[in-house]
Parts: structure tokens; sequence; C-alpha cells
């Protein structure tokens, strides 16, 4: 079971969106320039989430990209699964007893990260309550 970089950033690219929603488009540039990412890499990512219809992008010169629900409608298992696919790889579910033990541990994780909305995430940094990194 691992988070990919990919789901990080989603995740990063995601809370940054909400945090910065000023009612304007917001660019991949500034997005990439306040999270120390490659706006490259970014590009591959926000591909990824307004194909899956979890952003906006607006053209123009004016343009870049909105959240298309509030933070409170998104879970963080959402955008998780929609970059890494299924949590848990296939080759680490072995048909055996052991299996029991792999649906455990990814009902586990699921009960997380389905419950933890981009709106959670955002008070917990306004908190000041976290001690770790996305």
């Amino acid at each position: 079971m691992k988070i990919s970089m990919k789901g990080k950033y989603a995740l990063r690219l995601m809370l940054d969106l909400a945090e910065n929603d000023a009612g304007e488009p917001v660019s991949l540039k500034d997005i990439a320039g306040r999270q120390e990412i490659s706006e490259k890499y970014l590009e591959q990512v926000v591909s990824l989430l307004n194909k899956a219809g979890l952003v906006r992008s607006i053209r123009g010169p004016q343009g870049g990209y909105r959240l298309v629900r509030k933070p409170y409608d998104y879970k963080v298992g959402e955008i998780l699964r929609m970059t890494e696919g299924c949590l848990l790889r296939e080759e680490e579910i072995e048909e055996d007893i052991s299996m029991i033990l792999w649906k455990r541990m990814d009902e586990a994780l699921s009960s997380v990260i389905d419950t933890i909305t981009l709106e959670d995430m955002m008070t917990w940094k306004e908190e000041n309550t976290y001690n770790y990194s996305i």
C-alpha cells in the first residue's frame, strides 16, 4: 500500500485551489510556485483531475483552474482513488487467508480517507494542528 507522488500532489493541488478560491481561476504557475512542484508535473495531475470532473479549466489570459464543488464536498478518498486507482495493488492481495488482512487494511484506510474532506484539511492548516506534509 503506497500513495504515489501523483496522489500527494493531487491533494496538494486541490487543497491549494480550495485555499485560494477568490472567485477567479487559479493559475497552474501560481500553484506550482506556492507548492514548489514542477509546473510540467502539475499539468499531468490537473489533467487527470479535470477529466474526472473534480476541477474546471478556464481558458484565456486570465484562465486557470477552479474547484467544481465546495471543499466540504470533496473527500480525500475520492481524490486519491482518482489518481491512484485501487489503493491496494492487486499483486498485494493473495488468494489465501492473508486476503482477510488486506481487506481489513483497505477498510481501515477507507474509513479514514472517506471521511476527511478538503475543508477538514483547510481547518487543520488554519489551526496548525498538523505536523506532517502531504
